[in-house]
């Protein structure tokens, strides 16, 4: 069986140049990266460079952009650097201020001004409150105004005096006196020498003279009352007459500082209506102004204050604003609370911007993930979107079922351009579930995980890197460097043809190796820093392989690298711990008997099989029937497994090894354990390709390695995954030396001639198989299987007894009885379902 074997594995071996691409170092023109100049732009993403290219130009409602690919691949750097250089040349827009609604309170009003005019006009009114308390304190302590309001006072008080004094006058003429009390003013009759009549006296007098001087009384109190009215009349005049002094003195005084105000914002008719309600409001609350003794308290002033919400004076171009923590407040702003003798208590100053306000007129860069974590974000940035205009509402105002009293602030009209930064099944479940989604994101700039190794490529690669070197400060590569890390890129990209654009990746080990090149007292970076580089990073992350394979090693787990089984073969699996992945050989067995339940999946039986999984456990099992099932039924048992696993497994990339395990069983031939086996299978048996395949053929090399290397060990992978193949220069080696084997195989029959040395053999014009293949074994077996379970289904007939027709009878009623049962099972059955 030597030869034959041989003579297949021989057939599909790989050679060992397919087995990595290497990068010579003569390809790049240079001897170090100082040399050349660094890139402008990121390499190898020309669609997502078009997209954004595109979606920053359009300037319409709705054509915001949505930028998609994987972590590591440069998209928020190169979008912040990108928005940055297009914002460059735009206008900057305006700022923006809150100021006090002296109409509406609870409304506080929006000024747009140029940019840089808002802390200008900021401190003009500052300035304009400071003059107004200085020059209204000047002038209502001035001399010439207490004169002008004391001949004002007196002026009405001498009416008044006059007034009363007549009244008296003519109340003596009638013989009263007016007498002012506490409690009032009284009316008093009197005697013939012009005294007081007592009350005693009064009541002495004739009943006709005291009608006559009640009736009098009355006259004369009413004249009082009249004269009192009068009186209070003048001293209104003289209130209102004050009150006009101080308005003109008010007017006078503040008219040509708020006139120089209204001049020079004489462009902005929100400034204007401003102003004058201001001086309104001034006129009205002189009080808060004129008094150096009882200064106004500062809630008195806060009115008069601007509340700059957006400066930006410092801007140049469009704002670019990259918000990483996008909650609700910070993308909105809002209304803060400051404790209070009564409650907490607010005002217009109090309303905080957001970076919505930051960014309008610009851009906003956020990340997707970040927005749809944060509550009430996504909703609120579609509405601001859709009615272009940003609101400041904070969040107890729309959950809670009873309405506070607080200030709403007027909205700011909204220009702005969203970037969204997310992952591809975050924008397909976006433009799926949500219909707004297409609407207002209509250009996704979708950046790709790998290029296309052209040599145009490859020198820009070179570039990046002494972009990365000088920019961060680290040794130069020289030209073997460079080749190194470009290797270590196509290995990431894992394609020979291609590098990968996961940037993030290849610059740790830029980082690493100029470390390792600077402890070595290295000016420069050669290939062997970055090989240290990489190797320590396994290193660092390796632990739970090397204890897996000391495992193996010490037959705790049981994996096989020497010898034969039947019904046995290695398969090869992937293990992810986070930031490390590394391919695992486990034993996948397989037995065969006679029944007739097909194919058993034990991991889906025990609930531990994905749902890829077992969909490639049912197609191996169809490709037996469609195989081997043409001219009688398939009716077997058999059973698969992976030995010892104690984990939930997904994919089919193990479709090929159970299949060959199967098919060993079936022919009784056993497989080498010295080869392992990966690669996913289809119902007309074709191998179809895999991932990690790296990682899996270094996985098993390892293994044998620590076991013994005898030659004849090796692993069959699917022949599309050559170009996949970026093995580390170990196994390459041990394969150039005949150590370690690898094979590419298209069909099933390919790989199990490799691994049992046996033909696969191909039918004749009737459907036989040779009977030395593995075909025809396998046929011959179902064949027999299938005759078994003929002949244990067919009904046995009891031997006639010594009773004669009495006996017959008697098996003739068993067997009626026995039919009887089976009908009746079957209509219960079908009455079940």
């Amino acid at each position: 069986m030597a030869e034959p074997r041989m003579a297949a594995q021989e057939q599909y071996r790989v050679p060992p140049e397919r087995l990595r691409w290497t990068c010579e170092p003569e390809t790049f023109p240079f001897t170090t990266t100082a040399e050349i100049p660094p890139a402008e732009n990121i390499i190898g993403q020309e669609r997502a460079v078009r997209a954004l290219d595109f979606g920053l130009t359009v300037q319409q409602p709705g054509y915001n952009i949505f930028i998609t690919g994987a972590v590591g691949t440069g998209r928020t750097t190169y979008a912040r650097a990108k928005v940055r250089e297009v914002a460059e040349k735009k206008p900057t827009p305006p700022d923006w201020c809150y100021v006090y609604n002296f109409q509406q309170p609870d409304q506080p009003v929006t000024i747009s001004l140029p940019a840089g005019t808002g802390r200008v006009f900021q401190k003009d009114m500052e300035d304009l409150v400071e003059e107004l308390r200085t020059e209204l304190r000047r002038v209502f302590s001035s001399e010439d105004y207490e004169r002008r309001r004391r001949e004002a006072l007196e002026y009405y008080e001498a009416k008044v005096t006059s007034l009363l004094q007549e009244t008296e006058q003519r109340a003596r003429e009638r013989g009263f006196l007016v007498q002012r009390t506490s409690t009032g003013i009284f009316t008093i009759p009197l005697d013939a020498q012009g005294r007081p009549l007592s009350a005693e006296d009064f009541s002495r007098l004739p009943p006709e003279e005291r009608e006559l001087l009640t009736q009098a009384s009355r006259e004369v109190q009413g004249e009082v009352e009249e004269a009192l009215r009068r009186a209070k009349t003048l001293e209104r005049e003289a209130r209102e007459a004050v009150r006009r002094l101080e308005e003109e003195t008010g007017l006078f005084t503040t008219a040509p500082l708020i006139a120089r105000l209204k001049e020079k914002y004489a462009a902005y008719p929100k400034v204007l209506a401003y102003l004058n309600q201001l001086q309104k409001d001034v006129l009205q609350n002189l009080d808060i102004f004129r008094d150096e003794s009882t200064p106004a308290p500062p809630e008195a002033l806060v009115r008069y204050k601007v509340n700059l919400l957006v400066d930006h004076a410092e801007t140049r171009g469009a704002p670019v604003v990259l918000e990483p923590n996008p909650t609700y407040y910070n993308l909105f702003g809002k209304v803060e609370y400051r404790p209070g003798p009564s409650g907490m208590t607010t005002d217009f100053t109090m309303v905080k911007r957001g970076a919505l306000h930051v960014a309008n007129g610009g851009y906003l860069i956020l990340h997707a993930g970040d927005l749809l974590a944060n509550p009430f974000s996504w909703s609120a940035l579609k509405r601001a979107l859709k009615s272009q205009e940003v609101r400041i509402e904070n969040i107890g105002e729309m959950l809670t079922l009873v309405p506070s009293v607080t200030i709403r602030p007027e909205p700011i009209p909204l220009n702005i351009k969203i970037v969204l930064i997310g992952s591809p099944v975050v924008y397909t479940l976006l433009y799926t579930l949500d219909e707004d989604f297409r609407k207002l994101f209509k250009v996704r700039a979708d950046f790709d995980v790998d290029m296309q190794r052209t040599p145009e490529n490859l020198q820009l690669y070179a570039s990046a890197i002494g972009a990365i070197c000088q920019r961060q400060n680290l040794l130069p590569f020289d030209r073997s460097g460079v080749a190194k890390v470009v290797e270590y890129s196509a290995r990431i990209a894992e394609d020979q043809e291609k590098l990968s654009t996961r940037f993030n990746d290849v610059i740790e080990v830029i980082y690493e190796a100029s470390a390792w090149a600077g402890l070595e007292g290295s000016a420069v970076v050669s290939a062997q820093h970055v090989r240290r580089a990489i190797e320590e990073k396994i290193l660092r992350s390796n632990r739970i392989e090397e204890r897996i394979r000391e495992m193996i090693k010490t037959g705790q787990l049981l994996v096989d690298v020497t010898g034969e089984a039947v019904g046995q073969v290695n398969g090869l699996a992937i293990l992810n711990v986070g930031d490390y992945t590394f391919g695992k050989p486990t034993r996948i067995t397989a037995r065969t008997f006679v029944g007739g339940r097909g194919v058993i999946n034990i991991e889906r039986e025990a609930e531990m099989s994905g749902r890829i999984h077992s969909k490639g456990v049912f197609i191996l099992a169809s490709y037996l029937g469609g195989k081997y099932a043409q001219d009688k039924p398939l009716s077997f048992s058999a059973s698969l497994t992976f030995e010892q696993l104690y984990e939930e497994i997904e994919g089919d990339s193990a479709a090929s090894a159970e299949l060959y395990a199967l098919l060993s069983d079936l022919a009784g031939v056993p497989i080498q354990q010295g080869i392992a086996v990966t690669g996913s299978v289809n119902q007309k048996g074709e191998i179809q390709p895999i991932g990690g395949v790296n990682e899996k053929i270094e996985g098993f090399y390892y293994v044998c390695k620590a076991m013994g290397l005898t030659g004849r060990q090796g692993v069959i992978i699917p022949h599309q995954n050559l170009r996949n193949l970026m093995l580390q220069e170990e196994v390459v080696e041990a394969v150039r030396n005949g150590q370690f084997h690898i094979w590419a195989v298209r069909t099933v029959e390919e790989g199990i001639e490799i691994l049992t040395g046996l033909p696969a053999g191909v039918p004749d014009d009737k459907g036989r198989y040779p009977e030395g293949s593995i075909n025809g074994r396998v046929d011959r077996r179902l064949r027999e299987m299938a005759e078994r379970m003929r002949q244990f289904s067919r009904p046995e007939v009891p031997k006639e007894s010594p009773g004669g027709s009495d006996s017959g009878s008697s098996a003739g009623s068993i067997q009626k009885e026995r039919r009887g049962k089976q009908k009746g099972d079957q209509r219960v059955r079908r009455k079940s379902g």
